[in-house]
């Protein structure tokens, strides 16, 4: 079977989904459903997974024992404080220990700081945290983050929550060529379409959250963008044909053709 894996453990899906934005919990456990993603993210400083004992918890929806959680850094802007958040993370999750990290650079944005992600990553990884790191599309830093021991490289398409599409696929597919990690397209998927391209580039997988949620209908988006990832991949796999300008090579043979004029034919 063609599984995504991540720091050892398979997963069936290879969309991975965030649960902010939706109306209410009741949503977000229907768009889950309807994605049919494994892994969700949690933005730990935005959502309540039990930190807040009086409000309601994302996990009585969304439980541990039915799906991966991915405890994100969203709203950290320095090193400290991310390294902070996945502490408090893995305490409210018995030591869980598969993270997102994403250290931002500018509020309007969301930029990466890619410094402070690489400092960040360090901590975290020497303290046994299991790594998948948003960044930029640069293939240096992505390197640089593999190396240090991240567990996943998750590069924009396009800025957060923009919708943009993949904008610049040659630098993906350098950082997608040369990973020996899993490469998940984070940020900036806009649609179905963007999803299937980033998965017919060679990604192992996509995140997205804001496509889905904010969507007219957050259910059904949800389902495309199952579809869209499967058949991206499934293309991926198969291998396209080459492009070319112009048709120079029929697609039918020409043995054993009629060539002969109609008019030729004897009558009867």
């Amino acid at each position: 079977m063609d599984t995504l894996v991540i720091a050892g453990k398979n997963y069936t899906s290879r969309l991975l989904l965030g649960t902010g934005k939706y109306k209410d919990f009741t949503e977000t456990r229907a768009a889950v459903d309807a994605s049919g993603t494994q892994i969700i993210t949690v933005a730990i400083r935005r959502t309540n997974i039990g930190q807040n004992p009086d409000e309601p918890n994302l996990l009585d929806v969304l439980p541990p024992s039915q799906f991966t959680l991915l405890p994100n850094t969203a709203g950290c802007y320095t090193a400290a404080d991310a390294v902070r958040t996945l502490r408090l993370a893995r305490e409210l999750l018995d030591g869980h220990a598969l993270v997102k990290l994403e250290v931002l650079g500018d509020q309007k944005t969301l930029f990466p700081d890619v410094v402070a992600t690489l400092e960040a990553a360090r901590i975290l990884v020497k303290d046994g945290f299991q790594v998948m790191v948003y960044t930029s599309d640069d293939p240096i830093v992505a390197r640089q983050l593999e190396d240090i021991g991240c567990a996943a490289i998750m590069p924009l398409a396009s800025l957060i929550g923009s919708g943009m599409g993949i904008l610049n696929p040659w630098n993906l597919q350098i950082i997608i060529d040369k990973a020996k990690v899993p490469v998940i397209v984070d940020a900036g998927v806009g649609t179905a379409s963007d999803a299937a391209i980033a998965m017919e580039l060679g990604c192992d997988g996509v995140l997205m959250n804001t496509a889905v949620a904010s969507a007219r209908n957050p259910i059904l988006m949800a389902s495309a963008m199952r579809k869209a990832v499967e058949a991206g991949r499934e293309a991926w796999l198969a291998g396209r044909m080459p492009k070319k300008i112009y048709q120079a090579t029929p697609s039918s043979p020409s043995e054993g053709m009629i060539t002969g004029s109609p008019h030729s034919a004897t009558n009867n």
